[in-house]
């Protein structure tokens, strides 16, 4: 979750991620590989993402998460 709480993301064992933007619930939703520190995303819409991980945040599209 984004400091703000503007951004907030799911990632789960199954391999799927469910993402919260500005309030808005499953606002995108897919699945996501992590190779080191870098997480790929794909949305079930075909849309691609990625994000990376330093130390305990993941940087992803212009935010900055940490575990909430």
């Amino acid at each position: 979750m984004t400091r703000t709480g503007f951004l907030r993301q799911e990632l789960t064992a199954v391999v799927r991620y469910d993402e919260t933007r500005g309030g808005r619930t499953h606002a995108h939703q897919g699945r996501f590989w992590v190779d080191g520190d870098r997480v790929d995303y794909l949305d079930d819409l075909r849309f691609w993402a990625y994000g990376e991980f330093k130390g305990d945040e993941l940087h992803h599209a212009g935010y900055v998460t940490k575990r909430g």
